[in-house]
C-alpha cells in the first residue's frame, strides 16, 4: 500500500470514529457570527481585565492549521481567510465527546468553534472553547509547515495546496483581484460602460495571431475561440456606444513562456471622438491609478529594478531604435527610414555587427536582396523584429512607443502625412509589452483594402495574417466616428505589480503539459 494510501485510511478509520461519536461526517452548514478577519479587526483591542469582564461569545469557523495537546487541555489554530485565531480547548468546558473529537482533528480538517474571547498569560487573543462543531476531514495531509510546496510544477498543477502552504501566493492573486477592479472603477468614472462579447466567433480577428478552432454540434459549424473582441466592440461603437470596455478572456493558439499563456486576460476599450495620443494621455494616468489601488504604491520593485509608473517616457518606433542601438558609430538617423532600401540596409548593418544573435529577416530591399532570410518579409515585419531586438529588453521605465508600419497594424488608421505608418503606440514596462493601442482605421474601403493585404500574406504561409471579415466591413459602412481603443494585458501588469518573474505566478490555473508527458513547455511568442 502506497503511503498516500496509508494516510488515507488511517484519516477515513478516525472519520468513522467522529461519526460514532455522534457528529455528521459532512454537515451541511455552520452559522457563523463572525469570520476571523472580523474578531482581529473589532475585537482584538480588549485588555485581558475587558475581555474577563465581557466575555464577548463568537462562533467561528475555518480549517485547523496546528494543535497543541496539553492532558486535558490543549490548543489548536483556525485558520480562515489568510488569518489565524487560537482555540483553547478545555475537557471539562466541552465535555468527553467534544474532547475526543479534539483528538481526533488532523490538520487540514475544517471545524466549527462556539465560545468567549480571552487572552493567554501571554497575552495572545483566544477562543476559549465551548462548543466545538465538526465540519469537513481531510483525508490527504497539507504539505509541511516550514517546507510548504516548494516544486513549481506541483505548485501550478495543485494551486489548492500552493494557496494553502505558500501565503505570498494568495497575496499574489488578491492583489490581481484588487488590479481588475481598479481598472474597472478607473473607466467606470471615465464615462465608459462594461458589455460583453462572444467568446466564440465564427471569424477570429482584432489581431495578429494563431486562433483555437472548436466545433458546434448542433449548428454543424466550425467556430473560433476569440484571440481579441476589437471588431465586435467596435461594432458597438457605430451601434452608438460611444465608450466601451471589456475584461475579457481571449485565446492564441501559439507557444508558451514566461511571459505567454494561451488563455489570458485583456482590458480593452474603445472611446469615440478620439485618437492615440489622447489614449495615451489617458494610459498615463490609469496604470499608476491601479498600482495605487491595488498595492497602495506608484514605485514598484521588479527584479532588480525599481520603476517609477507616474513617469512615462515617449519614443516613436524609429526613434526608439536609433536611441538604443548599442554601438554609437553605426547608429541609425531617422532619415534611414525614409526609403526602403535605406531601412533594409539598417537591418544588414545590425545581421553583421552581431552574428552571435539569430539573423533578423531582411526584406528584398536589402544590399543583398534578403535571399538567405526572408526574402517575402515585409519591411514593416522587418522593422518590427528590429526594434523587438533592439529596444525591448532595454524599456524597464515606462516606455510609450509609437507609430508603427502599417504592414503590421492592419486595423489602425494611417498617419495623414505618413500613409506607410499608423497611429498606434505600445506602452512598456519592466522590458515587457503592457498594452496595445491605437486610433481606429474608421474607412470601410481601406479597411477592405488592408483586409486583402493581409489575405496576401497568408497566401505566402503567414499563418497568424488577419482575415477578410466582410460583416466587419459593412458595420464600418454604416459609419464609425473617429475612434481610439486600447488594449492592456491584465496578467502582465499583474507580474510588474506582484514582481512575479513568470505569468504562470499570476495565472491561478496555467496551461501545462499532461502529468504524463516527460519535457518543459514550447517557449515562444
Amino acid at each position: 500500500m502506497s503511503l498516500e494510501n496509508e494516510l488515507w485510511e488511517q484519516r477515513r478509520e478516525k472519520l468513522r470514529r467522529i461519526e460514532a461519536l455522534g457528529f455528521p461526517a459532512y454537515p451541511h452548514s455552520f452559522a457563523y457570527t463572525h469570520t476571523i478577519g472580523k474578531i482581529h479587526a473589532e475585537l482584538s483591542r480588549g485588555t485581558v481585565e475587558e475581555l474577563a469582564e465581557n466575555k464577548a461569545t463568537v462562533r467561528v469557523c475555518g480549517r485547523v492549521q496546528a494543535i497543541r495537546g496539553h492532558g486535558k487541555a490543549g490548543f489548536l489554530d483556525l485558520s480562515q481567510g489568510g488569518e489565524r485565531l487560537q482555540v483553547y480547548v478545555k475537557k471539562d468546558a466541552i465535555g468527553d465527546a467534544a474532547f475526543e473529537l479534539y483528538q481526533l482533528l488532523d490538520l487540514g480538517d475544517f471545524l466549527g468553534v462556539e465560545g468567549y474571547l480571552f487572552r493567554t498569560r501571554t497575552g495572545e487573543l483566544s477562543i476559549h472553547a465551548e462548543r466545538l462543531t465538526f465540519l469537513s476531514k481531510a483525508m490527504l495531509p497539507l504539505p509541511e509547515k516550514w517546507h510548504g510546496l516548494q516544486d513549481v510544477e506541483a505548485r501550478y498543477r495543485q494551486r489548492y495546496l500552493d494557496l494553502l502552504a505558500n501565503p505570498e501566493v494568495r497575496k499574489t492573486f488578491l492583489v490581481r483581484s484588487r488590479v481588475i477592479q481598479a481598472l474597472r472603477a478607473g473607466l467606470d468614472r471615465r464615462g465608459y460602460i462594461e458589455v460583453e462579447t462572444p467568446m466564440m466567433q465564427p471569424m477570429h480577428g482584432g489581431a495578429l495571431a494563431r486562433p483555437f478552432r472548436t466545433h458546434h454540434n448542433a449548428l454543424d459549424i466550425d467556430l473560433y475561440l476569440r484571440i481579441a473582441p476589437e471588431l465586435y466592440l467596435k461594432r458597438l461603437v457605430v451601434g452608438g456606444l460611444d465608450r466601451v470596455y471589456e475584461i475579457n478572456r481571449s485565446f492564441r493558439n501559439e507557444g508558451i513562456s514566461t511571459r505567454h499563456n494561451p488563455e489570458y486576460t485583456m482590458l480593452e476599450f474603445y472611446q469615440a471622438y478620439s485618437d492615440y495620443r489622447d489614449l495615451m494621455d489617458l494610459t498615463e494616468h490609469l496604470i499608476p491609478e491601479a498600482a495605487q489601488e491595488a498595492i497602495g504604491a506608484t514605485t514598484i520593485q521588479y527584479g532588480e529594478q525599481t520603476i517609477d509608473l507616474t513617469r512615462f517616457s515617449r519614443y516613436s518606433l524609429r526613434e526608439a531604435i536609433c536611441q538604443f542601438w548599442p554601438e554609437d558609430a553605426s547608429r541609425p538617423r531617422l532619415e534611414d527610414f525614409a526609403d526602403p532600401q535605406r531601412a533594409s540596409a539598417v537591418i544588414e548593418k545590425w545581421n553583421g555587427l552581431h552574428p552571435e544573435s539569430e539573423r533578423l529577416p531582411v526584406p528584398p530591399f536589402g544590399s543583398t536582396g534578403g535571399s538567405t532570410v526572408g526574402s517575402t518579409v515585409s519591411l514593416g515585419a522587418a522593422l518590427m523584429y528590429l526594434f523587438e531586438t533592439v529596444c525591448e529588453r532595454k524599456l524597464i521605465q515606462p516606455t510609450i512607443i509609437y507609430d508603427f508600419p502599417v504592414e503590421v497594424s492592419p486595423l489602425a488608421k494611417s498617419k495623414a502625412d505618413e500613409p506607410g505608418w499608423v497611429e498606434r503606440f505600445e506602452a512598456y514596462i519592466g522590458g515587457m509589452e503592457v498594452l496595445n493601442a491605437y486610433s481606429e482605421l474608421n474607412d470601410p474601403e481601406e479597411q477592405r483594402r488592408r483586409f486583402e493585404m493581409q489575405a496576401a500574406a497568408r497566401e505566402r504561409g503567414d499563418q497568424e495574417a488577419h482575415p477578410i471579415d466582410e460583416d466587419y466591413i459593412r458595420a464600418l459602412s454604416y459609419g464609425m466616428p473617429p475612434t481610439a481603443g486600447e488594449g492592456i494585458g491584465v496578467d502582465r501588469l499583474v507580474m510588474l505589480f506582484t514582481n512575479a518573474a513568470s505569468i504562470r505566478d499570476v495565472i491561478l490555473f496555467p496551461l501545462l503539459r499532461p502529468e504524463s508527458q516527460q519535457g518543459s513547455e514550447t517557449s515562444g511568442k
